[in-house]
């Protein structure tokens, strides 16, 4: 079963409540099953109210995850950047593994004056011995999840995470359709070439995290220069992607990835779109089904 939910908090959310410890049962009365809590500017969550939201997410069948630090660097050439981004990703693997969760999303970071090739082996290098500390301080059932990014600088097309994720199996794409979307300067878009995109994961990933990914959703603007410029609401028509095209996918192969909805403050509204789109992408195949016999 897909599970679809915001990240953060939306601005109708914040305008109710001070903290995050009600949003696993304000996700539930809108019917949606997950949630992704930002540390974008650093973890600063303690382990009591972490707990605390974790026991919430789980009375109230919310699977929780949590973003990385926006400033981690996987490839900087600053060794002291590299083993700070390992101590970042070390924090946030404690933090989720408080609140009950086991994903954490990780932006690569930019290649820098590096090419690209140089860039992904240091880039590979950092994130293995992330996965080596996060065994030695006991998170070994932790998830990171590589992001793909949507400027065009930074670390994380499609090759690159799945490269990422070809280190070890406990690496799971994080994949953001809004970004290719905006990196490829709008084509990446439609039912061609979001099959593609899934295709991908299952031929060079497996079946296991071919089907039950991670997932970032949401319309971005572009410019043609630089990619990604700002994320946008679903109900803006002004950028894509549209969200049909992946729902019927979804169903037609019977996948199951967390989708976390990145709208510009209307995370939880859109997520709930989204979800009615998934559903209604579940009628039609049935109709198809019914008619061909």
């Amino acid at each position: 079963m897909v599970k679809f939910g915001p990240a953060g908090q939306d601005e109708e959310y914040a305008g109710l409540y001070k903290s995050t410890l009600h949003m696993p049962s304000y996700l539930a009365q809108r019917k949606l099953t997950a949630f992704e809590y930002q540390c974008g500017h650093g973890v600063r969550v303690s382990q009591k109210s972490a707990e605390a939201l974790g026991e919430e997410g789980k009375r109230h069948n919310i699977a929780i995850s949590l973003h990385a630090p926006y400033y981690i660097s996987l490839a900087s050439a600053d060794e002291e950047k590299r083993l700070n981004s390992i101590r970042y990703i070390l924090q946030a693997a404690r933090a989720v593994d408080w609140m009950g969760g086991n994903r954490i999303v990780v932006h690569p970071g930019s290649a820098g004056k590096m090419e690209r090739e140089e860039a992904m082996a240091l880039a590979c290098d950092t994130m293995q011995l992330a996965l080596e500390r996060l065994d030695e301080e006991g998170f070994s059932h932790i998830r990171i999840c590589p992001e793909t990014m949507g400027k065009i600088n930074q670390l994380g097309t499609l090759e690159e995470v799945i490269a990422f994720c070809q280190l070890d199996e406990r690496l799971i794409p994080c994949i953001d359709f809004g970004h290719l979307y905006a990196r490829s300067a709008g084509a990446v878009e439609g039912y061609e070439e979001t099959a593609a995109v899934l295709d991908a994961l299952h031929n060079q990933l497996g079946e296991e995290r071919g089907r039950s990914f991670h997932a970032h959703f949401s319309r971005i603007e572009f410019t043609e220069k630089g990619g990604e410029k700002r994320h946008l609401s679903l109900d803006d028509p002004s950028f894509g992607p549209d969200f049909s095209p992946l729902a019927r996918l979804l169903q037609e192969r019977k996948l199951s990835p967390t989708i976390i909805c990145e709208s510009a403050g209307t995370q939880v509204k859109d997520s709930m779109t989204m979800l009615e789109l998934y559903r209604q992408a579940s009628k039609g195949e049935r109709r198809e089904a019914r008619d061909s016999h």
